[in-house]
């Protein structure tokens, strides 16, 4: 019984932020969650501008490449069917992806709860 209480524990608690609510229009810094460095930002931030279910992330600077104003991703607001994370997608068949995030070849993650955008 402990293990069964101990397993749902951990599934919700490495899927809440299926649960963050899409912000406002507005825009919004967020640290960069690079994926091959255990999630560190090492200092990257990017402007999050939100209007509707469209999304533009842009350079803000710190340890990242390209210039400070460049466009890094952007794209429309959903949220991926099997992991329950929000994207940024491009296609409707981006709710599907096979993977997501950071260094896959998929839709880039944005987590709005902990406000972070994850990059490889």
């Amino acid at each position: 019984m402990k293990y069964i209480l101990i397993m749902l524990l951990l599934t919700v608690a490495g899927t809440d932020h299926a649960y963050a609510q899409k912000p406002k229009n507005g825009t919004y810094v967020y640290q960069v969650a690079f994926d091959e460095w255990g999630g560190r930002s090492h200092g990257a931030t990017v402007l999050v501008k939100i209007k509707g279910d469209s999304i533009y992330v842009i350079h803000n600077g710190g340890n990242l490449s390209g210039k400070k104003g460049e466009i890094i991703d952007s794209g429309i607001i959903m949220k991926h069917r099997k992991s329950g994370a929000w994207i940024i997608g491009h296609t409707p068949a981006d709710k599907d992806a096979p993977e997501v995030g950071g260094c896959s070849d998929g839709p880039s993650v944005i987590d709005f709860k902990r406000k972070k955008f994850r990059l490889c």
